[in-house]
């Protein structure tokens, strides 16, 4: 895989700006989930520069397309654009300001080390994606998996990804793997409900889905140990990125403190190892 030119040594000097000082950035209409919107409407999200010089010399959020797979658009396309602004933002990487959705099967995905892809509790991977997504990872690639709740949504991803990989083992991530602390230390697994969930938790307590209390987070591991795959399980990143300018108090407690921190550590460790 012909690698993304200078990503890993930008990485390599990541600094963190006090995330409190980013600010809240209210009074956003939530208008996500509707692929037919396009980038074009970037509801809110300025539009920032890079060094003209290097036009490809920059990270791209990725999200996959799979032919089978309804969900795919889930949180699309806030979530991505605002955690690319939010990237761009509180690290010095050079972060382009278009994110993209691409089906597994196209041939510009060799071009992109990391994907993203979500909801996979009703993910259904061809035959033609699972050999071409195994090259993908073996060769250089790295997939998060997002959203997604319960035993019956755990038991489908997990038999999708034992397609992609039924030699290699789905392993737990604990809190002392180092993906947790890459650039924010992380005192808990993170889980992030979605706005009405966590909205209704403040009265109630309960703050997850499907009775699923407690995120988990899985890994898959080439033969040499690198880091392939990670699978947040009972957790919901993209609606702590997606729907961060609707409500002060979601975007305190699950976005800045837990959704962002875990995203950007995620693209970090996944970049430099």
């Amino acid at each position: 895989m012909k690698p993304v030119l200078a990503i890993a040594s930008l990485l390599l000097c990541v600094f963190i700006v006090d995330s409190s000082g980013q600010g809240w950035r209210g009074g956003r209409n939530r208008r996500g989930d509707r692929p037919d919107r396009g980038l074009g409407d970037r509801n809110g999200v300025e539009r920032w520069q890079n060094d003209p010089r290097f036009p490809e010399d920059t990270f791209r959020f990725v999200r996959l397309r799979p032919e089978n797979h309804y969900k795919w658009a889930t949180d699309y396309p806030d979530s991505d654009l605002n955690f690319s602004f939010r990237l761009q933002q509180m690290t010095a990487i050079r972060v382009n300001p278009d994110p993209i959705v691409l089906p597994i099967l196209d041939p510009e995905l060799k071009k992109y080390p990391f994907l993203y892809t979500i909801e996979t509790g009703s993910l259904d991977l061809s035959e033609e994606e699972t050999k071409v997504l195994r090259e993908h990872l073996l060769n250089g690639g790295f997939l998060m998996i997002d959203d997604f709740w319960g035993e019956y949504e755990w038991e489908n991803t997990r038999d999708q990804m034992q397609k992609v990989f039924p030699d290699l083992p789905i392993k737990e991530l604990e809190l002392d793997h180092p993906i947790f602390s890459t650039v924010f230390p992380l005192k808990v697994k993170p889980q992030i409900p979605a706005i009405d969930v966590a909205l209704r938790g403040r009265y109630t307590g309960v703050f997850w889905e499907q009775g699923a209390e407690g995120a988990h987070f899985h890994g898959i591991f080439d033969q040499k140990g690198r880091l392939m795959v990670i699978i947040c399980q009972n957790t919901d990143l993209g609606d702590g990125w997606e729907r961060e300018g609707e409500d002060p108090y979601y975007f305190t407690e699950f976005s800045e403190k837990l959704a962002y921190p875990m995203g950007i550590n995620i693209i970090v460790y996944s970049m430099t190892h």
